[in-house]
C-alpha cells in the first residue's frame, strides 16, 4: 500500500490545499528497497520556497532532515542552506552523479531516501502515474526512466486520441449505428 500525503494531483484551479502543502507519495515504511522511495511533485523550480512544506512533512516521519542533494540541471538557484522549522537543511549537488530528476534526502538518526522530482508543470494525469510508479516498492526504474515512461505512454495517448479524432470525423461511431445510416442520402 502507497502512502500519499495531500491529495492526488489536480488542476491548480481545483487545487484547495494551500501551496505550502507538499505533493508527496511515499512508499510504504517496511517496504522491499526500490530504486526510488517516492515521488514529490513541487509547484515551482524554488528550492528555497518548496523545502521546508517538504522537510515538514518528512521530518516526524524519517527523522529530522540534514541535509539535501539535486542535480543542478533542473533547479536554477541552489541555495547552500534553508531554513526549515527551527533548524537548517543543508543542501549541495551533484552534476554527473546524480539523476537529474532526483532529490537525495539525508537524516542524521533514519538514513537515506531518494524521491522522484516531478517536474512542476507536469500534466496532473501524468503527475499522478509518476507518483504511483516512483512509490511502487517493487520498482526497478530510475527517476529519469520514469519520465522518459511517462513521456512515451503520453505520446501512445495522444496519437490513441488522434486516430479517434480522425475516425469519429468520419462518421466512425455514426457509422454503426443504423438509425444514423438511414439519415445518409442516397445519390441516385
Amino acid at each position: 500500500m502507497t502512502a500519499t500525503i495531500s491529495r492526488p494531483p489536480t488542476t491548480e484551479a481545483d487545487d484547495r490545499f494551500s501551496s505550502s502543502s507538499p505533493r508527496l507519495s511515499l512508499a510504504p515504511a517496511g517496504s522491499a528497497p526500490a530504486l526510488l522511495d517516492g515521488a514529490w511533485w513541487p509547484r515551482s523550480r524554488d528550492l528555497a520556497a518548496e523545502l521546508p512544506a517538504l522537510t515538514a512533512v518528512l521530518d516526524p516521519l524519517w527523522g529530522r532532515i540534514t541535509r539535501v542533494t539535486v542535480n543542478p540541471t533542473q533547479w536554477p538557484v541552489i541555495p547552500r542552506k534553508v531554513p526549515v522549522a527551527g533548524h537548517v537543511v543543508n543542501v549541495g549537488w551533484f552534476l554527473a552523479e546524480q539523476d537529474p530528476h532526483e532529490l537525495l534526502l539525508l537524516s542524521y538518526h533514519v538514513g537515506r531516501w531518494n524521491l522522484l522530482v516531478v517536474p512542476p508543470r507536469t500534466t496532473p494525469d501524468s503527475a499522478a502515474w509518476l507518483m504511483a510508479a516512483a512509490s511502487d516498492p517493487r520498482g526497478m526504474l530510475t527517476a529519469s526512466r520514469l519520465l522518459e515512461e511517462a513521456a512515451r505512454l503520453r505520446t501512445l495517448r495522444d496519437a490513441d486520441r488522434a486516430v479517434e479524432a480522425v475516425w469519429d470525423s468520419e462518421g466512425g461511431h455514426e457509422a454503426g449505428d443504423p438509425a444514423a445510416r438511414r439519415r445518409i442520402p442516397m445519390g441516385r
